[in-house]
């Protein structure tokens, strides 16, 4: 069934105190385009590779209550002024380039950024829709640990999220890894992307990663931590490192420092819409043995280690 979304997502919201504004607006002046430095590094910038906002649009970071669902501040002039509460990439369109689309595999790709090395701290996805070439819509919750006592959780903050100045917004928001899961179900199927009674596997759908870490390594390291076993729709993914390399023949060249999965994975989003107007074409490149999950298979004979 086809599905349609706003390219605004749709305040579903519970009421909640008003929070001050979410983050500094110190932030603004980090407009250069960044992917995650903790995946690699190279002195080449992506910028070349992708087409940033329109010139007349001003760059705002985005609200992370609204994010959260809980933005309280959608009537005040200067809240709205300072961040952005739209998901969509807001891309330069350039309709030459997209003669060299090329027909997906998938309707929808998932792209997923996360955060956090002892435990997930941020559980960021955004819905790329690969025909309209635009963020459409987006999950984002701030991820509590269950296995540390307070005083190592909030040094574990503040050494990750107080030098940016929006650890407050984790506090007030943050909740266990399994509730997390329950509600990132929940958001799959009023998508239609995901249905438990089908096998829990994806529908139309696949995860773009930007290396092999956030699925096969950490999240089901953070189910066994709480406790809960590995959902089957994290069972295979597309590592856009991998595909970058066989397409163009190089590795994606990385700059930047590490700081908000939410604003890495839209900067992934912006990498996948450049490679698919170049004609690339996004396949699974690791898949779990479903009998035998610690076990993955990587389908692409070029990759990166």
């Amino acid at each position: 069934m086809a599905m349609g979304f706003s390219r605004v997502p749709l305040l579903r919201r519970l009421p909640v105190s008003s929070p001050a504004l979410p983050y500094s607006s110190s932030l603004q002046s980090n407009r250069k385009i960044n992917i995650s430095a903790s995946l690699s590094t190279t002195e080449e910038s992506t910028s070349s590779l992708i087409q940033d906002t329109p010139t007349r649009t001003r760059w705002k970071p985005m609200c992370l209550y609204f994010t959260q669902g809980k933005c309280t501040k959608m009537d005040d002039p200067l809240h709205i002024d300072t961040f952005n509460h739209n998901c969509s990439l807001e891309l330069m369109r350039n309709a030459a380039r997209l003669e060299n689309l090329k027909q997906q595999e998938f309707e929808y790709f998932l792209v997923l950024d996360l955060e956090g090395k002892v435990e997930i701290l941020e559980f960021p996805v955004l819905l790329f829709d690969a025909k309209t070439m635009d963020v459409v819509d987006l999950f984002h919750r701030f991820v509590r640990p269950t296995k540390m006592h307070e005083e190592r959780i909030n040094q574990y903050i503040e050494g990750k999220y107080g030098k940016l100045g929006v650890d407050r917004v984790w506090h007030d928001t943050a909740i266990p890894f399994a509730e997390v899961i329950e509600q990132f179900e929940v958001w799959l199927g009023e998508r239609q992307l995901w249905r438990n009674e089908l096998g829990g596997c994806l529908n139309k759908a696949a995860f773009v990663t930007c290396g092999n870490w956030d699925l096969k390594t950490k999240v089901p390291q953070q189910c066994t931590v709480a406790g809960m076993k590995l959902p089957p729709y994290f069972m295979e993914w597309i590592n856009l490192k991998d595909v970058f390399l066989n397409f163009y023949k190089r590795r994606i060249p990385l700059s930047g420092s590490h700081h908000l999965g939410i604003d890495d994975s839209n900067n992934i989003a912006r990498v996948i819409h450049h490679m698919l107007t170049d004609g690339a074409v996004l396949q699974l490149t690791a898949k779990r043995n479903p009998r035998s999950p610690e076990k993955v298979e990587f389908l692409f004979k070029n990759r990166i280690v």
